[in-house]
């Protein structure tokens, strides 16, 4: 199996809505998005032989993701009350809704999706929430 790693990072916010301890507040993270993509076989054809494929096809992809979260409040849907996401929206604060709890887990499984999506072959997703926390999902 060949395996290629590459990452990027983005800052922003969150809270875990429902929680009873201290990430129930809003706070910010350094996350670091970690990819491995790989396969059996390098290309054995034209411009990419040799390569599972081209780092900076892996990187730009990885990069894109990192910069559509960056410095945004990331919220669970349904967890701000409509005054709040109207005072927020006030204040053009950047904010993106997502449909599950903004866990380092869900964040993994949700990257790791879009990014097969667009056709790369991922194997695992890594995100860091803290230098010394992270959460993986491979199938």
């Amino acid at each position: 199996m060949y395996i290629l790693k590459t990452a990027a990072s983005f800052d922003s916010a969150h809270f875990l809505a429902g929680y009873n301890g201290k990430c129930a507040n809003l706070h910010g993270h350094h996350w670091v998005i970690e990819v491995e993509a790989g396969q059996e076989t390098l290309q054995a054809e034209g411009e990419k032989r040799g390569m599972v494929i081209d780092f900076g096809d892996l990187k730009k992809a990885v990069r894109a993701l990192a910069d559509s979260f960056d410095h945004a409040l990331i919220y669970e849907a349904g967890s701000l009350k409509a005054a709040t996401l109207a005072a927020l929206s006030d204040e053009n604060f950047r904010m993106i809704e997502v449909p599950y709890r903004p866990t380092a887990e869900n964040f993994a499984k949700a990257f790791y999706e879009a990014l097969s999506a667009d056709g790369l072959p991922v194997l695992r997703v890594t995100v860091y929430e803290t230098p010394d926390n992270s959460a993986r999902y491979e199938v």
